[in-house]
């Protein structure tokens, strides 16, 4: 089984920062894409940001400029640094990866638990 804890989420006033962390751990052989989506109340998820093993990133138009992803691959470990943070960025943040749990399996997709991110003053 393959396990991904997020961590980082909080209130935070218009304009400012937050990073968040993303780490596998459980029975993985590979990993391909780690990224992050988010859910609003009454909305669906969306992409944020993702970013494959070698290094190829996609970001989701609302963030683009302000959010950076990376990753640690030695880690299992993904994170996206927040910046210039809106109200309009409120939602649970959604870390996800495509795992290959040993060789020769195919990738499956995995889920985090979530973590709330709200913007207010």
């Amino acid at each position: 089984q393959v396990q991904l804890v997020e961590s980082g989420g909080g209130l935070v006033q218009p304009g400012g920062s937050l990073r968040l962390s993303c780490t596998a751990s459980g029975t993985i052989f590979s990993i391909n894409a780690m990224g992050w989506y988010r859910q609003a109340p009454g909305k669906e998820r969306e992409l944020v940001a993702d970013q494959t093993s070698s290094r190829l990133t996609n970001y989701g138009d609302p963030v683009k400029g302000r959010f950076t992803i990376s990753r640690d691959n030695a880690k299992d470990t993904v994170y996206l640094q927040m910046n210039s943070l809106k109200p309009e960025d409120t939602a649970v943040y959604y870390c996800k990866a495509e795992v290959m749990p040993s060789y020769g399996a195919t990738y499956q997709p995995y889920w985090g638990r979530g973590t709330q991110v709200t913007v207010s003053s």
